[in-house]
């Protein structure tokens, strides 16, 4: 269903959600930020931000979500191997005269 609020939301930059898909009854919800959405079937599933609620979570396919892949290389090459090289410095100890 296509409709205004698609073309609004690509035209200032605002993305769906999640969009979800109850087995039970076939029904795709798309989550939007304020507005929570049910099938209204036996499952109940809802959906509303970036939750997703059912009386059983095996009968929801997840269609499309909004998780990022976080880099997993947090440091580049060179800052690892900065980072192992000040690992293996030894530390000083200092004698004080004590008076």
């Amino acid at each position: 269903m296509a409709g205004w609020y698609d073309n609004f939301s690509r035209e200032n930059g605002l993305r769906k959600m999640l969009v979800v898909r109850c087995k039970s009854c076939g029904v795709e919800l798309t989550s939007h930020s304020g507005k929570s959405q049910s099938c209204g079937c036996s499952n109940m599933t809802t959906v509303k931000g970036d939750s997703v609620t059912a009386v059983d979570l095996t009968r929801v396919i997840m269609v499309n979500s909004n998780s990022t892949n976080h880099k997993s290389d947090v440091l580049s090459p060179q800052e690892l191997a900065w980072q192992e090289e000040r690992r293996k410095r030894k530390v000083r100890k200092l004698d004080f005269e004590v008076r």
